[in-house]
């Protein structure tokens, strides 16, 4: 929308654990014109990239969303228990689309065949600098409810298989709360048949 300058004056490290929290000191260029006095703004760090991965299996119609436990709606004191999308951390030299299919072995027990970027978007740009990238994975539905996870990294997930109007009927009816899922079924439920005929035609090609 605008082309605008900043300045960052300063930047101080207040926590550093799996997280790190940063104050910055920031001016910036105004849209009244002239430069802002210099504000101050506590960032959460994530350091790395995160990625989300809505699962379709074209051939049965059946998307794959996981369940699991969630310490920031337990903070909040909501039921903690939430239905996503696969997501997860981009490791130090490994790409998005590699993260998005381990992630899927990880949490659902899925091969990504293959991947479409939905969006790249800043869930949280006013305290966070976490950045995500959504894609669509084609993949072959795992058992439902099977469970799967990293026990190591305190992971317990079962698995969801749901119609893939089931599926967009949870965003219809405000049964999600996560927002990279809302996200993705919002552009599920408007790409959901082109998507659907676009791969099987893919499969049947020689």
């Amino acid at each position: 929308m605008t082309s605008k300058k900043y300045e960052l004056v300063d930047r101080e490290t207040l926590f550093q654990g799996y997280f790190r929290m940063d104050r910055f000191h920031i001016r910036h260029e105004s849209f009244a014109g002239g430069w802002t006095d210099t504000i101050t703004r506590e960032i959460l760090d994530r350091g790395r990239r995160a990625v989300g991965v809505l699962l379709f299996e074209p051939e049965g119609d059946k998307v794959i969303l996981i369940e699991q436990f969630r310490a920031g709606a337990m903070a909040k004191d909501e039921y903690p228990w939430l239905t996503e999308v696969v997501a997860g951390i981009v490791d130090p030299g490994e790409t998005r689309e590699a993260t998005a299919r381990r992630e899927a072995r990880e949490e659902a027990g899925c091969d990504v065949r293959e991947l479409q970027q939905i969006m790249a978007y800043f869930p949280t740009p006013g305290c966070s600098s976490e950045h995500t990238t959504l894609y669509v994975g084609r993949t072959t539905a795992p058992e439902h409810g099977s469970l799967h996870g990293l026990p190591q990294e305190g992971e317990d997930i079962r698995a969801h298989v749901l119609d893939a109007t089931q599926a967009i009927n949870l965003l219809y009816a405000n049964k999600l709360r996560d927002a990279a899922t809302i996200i993705a079924l919002q552009w599920f439920a408007t790409h959901h048949t082109e998507l659907r005929s676009r791969w099987l035609h893919s499969s049947e090609s020689p």
